[in-house]
């Protein structure tokens, strides 16, 4: 008898650049249930609510049971399986952003112990995972209040941590830069102009980005200004020249080859693109 059960969203809409939420569900796997073994491209959460099963995560294997929570990392090969007695049932949520590696860095996961076993305050956690679940929906104002219950269910983590939450110098000073960055993209501004806001060289900001996110501060500012052009592609008739103007871009061909390097694309095919998509949607 099959007695698989899931309830699952994927988000196609993922906007926001600090965090964003890419999929939420819910699951009571048939016995011996497995998935993988492969790999992600975000992080993803599952919290297990009854049952048991096994996590395997490079040669490493977890047994895992109600209570326990395990984290994926990002092109980590991993598979996990349901028990063949007692199969778990669980709920996840798969997120990513550049607020995901600060706020799990100040939790217990850890990449080579990505579990937490009798997670503290289960029940609040089953609670806001669900309730990620509840405000679903591909709209910007869905995006907005999933990530909202998101960073609730991250604080969850953080309540019950295990260790002193050390406040990491890099980890403050990116945090810093991608505030200012989220508010002046849309002006000319420089890596020099965040790292005098930031209060650092342009070489240890530098550092900071590097050991935090894996890409600099450039890279970090060019990805989101294109995020946000992609967005008003989408959704709006402004020109490819007012785009470039409104994300920080002084030259549009400047903005169209930063774009293409981006998206493999000048912007004109990419909002075509999704021009057409949205005319067959109706149809």
């Amino acid at each position: 008898m099959n007695t698989n059960y899931k309830n699952s969203y994927k988000s196609t809409e993922k906007e926001l650049v600090s965090l964003a939420v890419y999929n939420v569900g819910y699951q009571k796997c048939d016995p011996q249930y497995q998935w993988g073994p492969g790999v992600r491209d975000h992080y993803l959460i599952h919290h297990i609510i009854a049952g048991k099963g096994r996590l395997r995560v490079r040669q490493t294997t977890f047994e895992l049971q109600a209570g326990d929570s395990f984290l994926i990392y990002p092109d980590t090969e991993v598979s996990y399986t349901a028990d063949e007695h007692e199969p778990w049932e669980y709920a996840w949520v798969g997120f990513n952003g550049s607020d995901a590696p600060i706020i799990l860095k100040a939790t217990d996961f850890t990449p080579s112990r990505p579990i937490i076993t009798n997670t503290p305050y289960g029940k609040d956690l089953t609670h806001q995972l669900l309730h990620i679940y509840e405000v679903r929906g591909n709209d910007f104002e869905s995006a907005v209040e999933m990530t909202g219950r998101l960073y609730t269910a991250l604080a969850v983590f953080l309540k019950g941590a295990g260790h002193a939450l050390v406040q990491n110098n890099y980890h403050t000073y990116v945090q810093k830069a991608i505030e200012y960055i989220a508010a002046h993209y849309s002006y000319p501004i420089t890596v020099e102009d965040i790292a005098d806001y930031v209060g650092l060289s342009r070489s240890h900001l530098f550092r900071s980005f590097e050991t935090v996110l894996q890409t600099s501060p450039k890279e970090y500012l060019s990805q989101f200004r294109i995020k946000q052009a992609c967005y008003l592609l989408r959704h709006s008739n402004l020109s490819v020249t007012a785009i470039a103007n409104s994300v920080g871009f002084e030259s549009s061909l400047y903005f169209s080859k930063a774009f293409k390097k981006i998206k493999h694309m000048p912007p004109r095919e990419y909002k075509q693109i999704h021009s057409e998509q949205k005319l067959q949607m109706k149809m």
